[in-house]
């Protein structure tokens, strides 16, 4: 099979004008970055919505994924051009990639094979500098802070206790806990810091759940900076220099519109992890979609357990949004994994492994269907995957009265994406609202429970002494009616990484909780979880280059 950017080669696509011409974007509302990339302004969801059907939006999501996923992104993409081979209106609503990820381990996230949205080498790395508006924001937010404390701190900000860290958009484990301010009286205020990665951050949740710009002044407005000597909160309204950071984000807060290999437009905006923040693309993005077409895909990074709960305790909550039904993406190698079989060798037929591995797949099913949602099983078929495997998995899937799918898009595309898009619109049929795990009212330390029993199947959760601090200090600042972001290891359903299929007899351990004011959730931190990843011994980046003709590969 040809590679893909020699298949993106071998792909005429339109300009992406003619795109939004035919979802009739008003031209006005487009802001073109080049003849392949445009933002859509947000004032575009005050038009009148060009279609009279319902729409509907559907969530992607996953069982426990391998290291390299399952294809959650390729499946979305390849749905979404299923859906448009059926002759359906629909739009795709994606996560912006990372650069950590981008020259770590994963590579690229625009899809793959022919379930692409292009340009890919574009999109991967700098796209239209949205994550560099976030970065520059966040550190402007630093700089602005150890300005102040070093110019007579008028607030009384105790440097020990400030809780705000630096961001970039990169993998570096050497960042994660550092000193500043060091040589002198002439080079700030010493104190310990730090470095999230861009993804991680608060500013990326906020502009990811920010409905338009008053919402997003808010929620900058009520950042949580630090506290005093006396012990009082420090928020960023405080400091008087919200306008610079609108100013920053004033073009990102407008999505990004692209489209895949098939000419399906995609809306591709903000991209927050889900083992460490929220996991979801933006709001505006998503509703933008809705409002373009009858049919909006959109995605929940990592396994149910992570993205989904997130998207619909957090996302659905905050934005008023309700999906029609859910597709959860498994793969016979990930139920391999999860049935015991060695990492380094998931490609063997092994029919023993997928069966034991289907209890992964039961708990993420229980899971959907604690939330109150339809759905669809779709396997996303690999070269390797023998016809006895899938089998096996079709028949349990069958048993329990749900629709199974098998897709072939990476393949095939669109073609290869019709039967699961048939099953989708089967489902979808009729609407029925979803139920959230936990109530506003609950105490945190029930909303952590309810998460942690219900989605991973564990039997109780025990906070740390600095976890049981933090739980006071958010009871003292009001907090409590929070939702919860848990940040949590993406390979197990439990906190411990190593624990595959679906562990039984554990307990959840909470070691600390940042609250997160301005984006307007709590960041529960589980097990040894870092908000700053490190680089494989083998980074991609050893395998990304630029070729002759200007082409980048090595990155999709």
């Amino acid at each position: 099979m040809l590679s893909n950017s020699e298949i993106v080669k071998k792909t005429k696509v339109k300009p992406i004008l003619s795109v939004a011409e035919k979802m009739q974007i008003d031209e006005a509302q487009l802001m073109p970055y080049g003849k392949e990339i445009t933002k859509v302004h947000l004032d575009a969801l005050k038009q009148k919505r060009p279609s009279k059907n319902p729409n509907k939006l559907i969530l992607v999501s996953a069982t426990t994924p391998t290291k390299a996923g399952e294809g959650k992104t390729t499946t979305s993409i390849g749905l979404a051009q299923g859906l448009k081979q059926l002759g359906e209106s629909v739009c795709l609503a994606l996560r912006e990639p990372s650069l950590g990820p981008c020259m770590g381990i994963k590579g690229g996230a625009t899809g793959g094979g022919y379930a692409q949205v292009v340009p890919a080498s574009r999109i991967n790395l700098h796209f239209t500098g949205d994550f560099h508006a976030i970065t520059s924001a966040n550190n402007l937010i630093s700089a602005m802070l150890d300005n102040h404390i070093y110019h007579r701190n008028k607030l009384n900000i105790d440097p020990r206790r400030i809780v705000w860290r630096r961001v970039m958009d990169m993998n570096d484990r050497s960042l994660r806990q550092i000193v500043l301010g060091l040589g002198g009286k002439f080079q700030g205020v010493p104190r310990e810091g730090g470095f999230d990665i861009t993804a991680a951050s608060e500013i990326m949740a906020i502009l990811c759940l920010a409905n338009d710009k008053e919402d997003l002044r808010k929620r900058l407005n009520r950042i949580l900076l630090g506290y005093t000597y006396d012990n009082d909160p420090v928020y960023l309204q405080q400091l008087n220099f919200t306008g610079a950071l609108m100013a920053l984000l004033n073009d990102a807060i407008h999505p990004n519109l692209v489209q895949s290999l098939e000419g399906c437009p995609a809306f591709i905006h903000g991209g927050p992890f889900a083992n460490i923040a929220h996991g979801c693309n933006s709001v505006v993005a998503t509703k933008m979609a809705m409002h373009y077409s009858d049919w909006a895909i959109t995605e929940a990074g990592f396994g149910f357990d992570l993205g989904a709960e997130k998207f619909f305790d957090i996302k659905c909550q905050s934005a008023d949004l309700d999906p029609a039904a859910v597709v959860l993406v498994t793969t016979i190698r990930a139920l391999k994994l999860h049935g015991g079989k060695d990492e380094k060798d998931l490609e063997s037929e092994d029919l023993s492994a997928v069966a034991f591995g289907l209890e992964n797949l039961n708990k993420h099913i229980d899971s959907v269907q604690k939330f109150n949602k339809p759905m669809v099983v779709a396997l996303n078929r690999f070269a390797a995957d023998t016809d006895a495997e899938i089998a096996i998995v079709k028949s349990h899937v069958e048993k329990l009265d749900i629709k199974f799918a098998e897709s072939r898009h990476f393949t095939e595309g669109g073609k290869g994406s019709v039967e699961l898009a048939q099953a989708v619109m089967d489902v979808a049929t009729n609407k029925q609202a979803f139920q959230p795990l936990y109530e506003s009212t609950d105490s945190v330390f029930e909303k952590v429970t309810k998460v942690s029993q219900k989605m991973y199947g564990a039997d109780d959760v025990s906070f740390t002494k600095d976890a049981e601090k933090d739980l006071l200090q958010i009871k003292k600042l009001g907090l409590e009616h929070l939702p919860v972001c848990i940040a949590k290891a993406p390979s197990s359903l439990s906190d411990d990484p190593k624990l595959h299929g679906r562990p039984k007899d554990f307990q959840v351990t909470v070691r600390g909780i940042q609250i997160n004011a301005g984006a307007g959730f709590l960041v529960v931190l589980t097990g040894n979880i870092m908000r700053m990843p490190g680089l494989p011994k083998i980074p991609v980046a050893t395998k990304i280059e630029v070729q002759e003709d200007g082409t980048i590969t090595g990155v999709g």
